[in-house]
């Protein structure tokens, strides 16, 4: 008698194909990042930090998917670096907003660049419309998962924006 495999078959797990696509992207932003002195989380918050100044640590670390306090060392080196600048003192409440300086708009751009290309390398098997479903098929699974009560692993699982996925998309995977 034979018996029936209880486990996921790899070969059609569409769970294993996006983890496995994910890694893909991510080895291959992190390749064109490095030699940029970055990594995907500081390309993230640079990213992040272009759409939306002003934004406090913790909408950072939500938006970059790291926690409070890997943001915070981040921020701290980057500020030593000259790519952001934060207040001293809170302006409202205990929120120090951060912005990017000139310098950290130039290694945005150097790496949004480097970013782009992946994507668009990413991309270069589907059509216009096949990319614009892949978008929403995506993002659906997205609210399917979150509105079936998820739990999150990390607080940095937090429901982002649909601008936090689209630069997350870019960014990280």
């Amino acid at each position: 008698m034979t018996q029936q495999p209880t486990g996921i078959d790899l070969e059609t797990s569409l769970g294993y194909l996006l983890k496995e696509s994910a890694s893909a992207l991510r080895s291959s932003m992190e390749a064109v990042l490095r030699p940029l002195g970055m990594n995907i989380t500081h390309y993230s918050c640079l990213e992040l930090l272009a759409q939306r100044p002003g934004l406090s640590n913790s909408e950072l670390a939500r938006g970059a998917f790291v926690t409070r306090q890997a943001m915070n060392v981040l921020l701290q080196a980057l500020e030593r670096d000259g790519f952001v600048t934060r207040p001293e003192q809170p302006i409202a409440g205990r929120v120090l907003p951060v912005e990017l300086t000139a310098s950290g708009r130039r290694q945005l751009a150097t790496a949004s660049a480097a970013v782009k290309e992946v994507e668009d390398r990413m991309k270069s098997n589907l059509s216009v419309d096949e990319q614009a479903m892949l978008g929403d098929l995506l993002s659906r699974c997205v609210t399917s998962l979150r509105g079936a009560g998820a739990e999150s692993s990390s607080p940095a699982d937090e429901h982002p924006t649909s601008a936090d996925r689209h630069v997350q998309g870019q960014a990280q995977a």
